[in-house]
């Protein structure tokens, strides 16, 4: 595992920093509409979703371009709204992206597409709001600042720009 590690108590190694490997964590969105339920994983730089021909989620009931998830140069997967929905973020409010309907995603996050519900998922040991690996790195207690965000525009040693790492690759069917 790339992420700065300590010894634990018991001799083994934890987690002390959410800054992995550039897109691991396996993001993805949970999608459902009544019973129909799917995962969709988030393995591209940029995930437009509507019903239009051409998005990489397509569901029907939406604006033809309903959402955009942009993988940031932060490592962060930020949602804008282009339709009507409802998110758990104040998309108003001024922020880290003040202004455009906007919100960085973090796990659990939800929104709504017509009648589609979707809700973000990501590892936390990846997902950068949660130091420390999140509550199993012991979250919510006395902790040390995390180091800084590795550069992941400029890694020589990357095999490849900046790779995602889809877990058990599938995708839903288009309809």
């Amino acid at each position: 595992m790339s992420n700065e590690q300590i010894q634990a108590a018991d001799g083994g190694a934890r987690v002390t920093t959410t800054h992995a490997a550039w897109g691991s964590g396996d993001p993805h969105l949970l999608v459902r509409k009544g019973e129909e339920r799917f995962t969709h994983h988030l393995d591209v730089e940029v995930t437009r979703i509507g019903s239009a021909a051409g998005v990489e989620l397509r569901v029907p009931e939406t604006d033809g371009l309903h959402a955009t998830i942009v993988h940031d140069e932060r490592d962060e997967f930020v949602l804008t709204m282009h339709g009507s929905g409802e998110t758990n973020a104040n998309l108003g409010a001024s922020g880290a992206h003040p202004g455009n309907r906007s919100e960085t995603l973090r796990t659990g996050a939800r929104f709504t597409a017509g009648p589609w519900e979707f809700v973000y998922s990501r590892a936390e040991s990846s997902d950068h709001g949660r130091p420390y690996g999140g509550r199993e790195g012991g979250e919510l207690t006395v902790q040390p600042a995390q180091p800084e965000r590795p550069d992941y525009t400029s890694d020589p040693s990357a095999e490849e720009a900046r790779p995602l790492e889809p877990e058990n690759d599938w995708h839903a069917t288009e309809g």
